[in-house]
């Protein structure tokens, strides 16, 4: 199923639900965070090749984020693609794992700085 399409669908689920009202945007991104804590829970019981519950998490947070992005009428691939281009030519380095844009690395004074081991100081 195409992205759209599938938007749509929890578009349509949530419309159902009565959930699209701005005004319970907030209560929204609660439940955004909820479900990106299940997220980190489910990486920390990650065992194996069984990733049914990380799936599952990561699907419910994109169903949030749909949710969210609709009471604020904006469209939630919209999102996706303003975020990516700014990140695409984004210039850095992996440390630890995570990248780290070149203003935010150690030397500069432009912004939050990291250590060799992608710690923020």
């Amino acid at each position: 199923m195409e992205f759209k399409e599938i938007q749509y669908k929890v578009i349509m689920w949530a419309r159902s639900k009565n959930l699209l009202k701005k005004e319970n945007s907030f209560k929204q991104f609660a439940k955004v965070v909820e479900e990106v804590g299940e997220i980190a829970n489910e990486l920390c019981r990650l065992k194996g090749s069984d990733k049914e519950g990380l799936k599952d998490a990561i699907g419910d947070t994109f169903v949030t984020l749909i949710i969210l992005a609709k009471q604020n009428d904006l469209d939630a691939l919209e999102c996706l693609e303003s975020a990516y281009n700014v990140i695409k030519d984004r210039t850095g380095k992996t440390q630890n794992g995570v990248f780290i844009k070149d203003s935010d690395l150690i030397g500069d004074d432009l912004g939050d700085h990291y250590n060799e081991d992608g710690v923020r100081q």
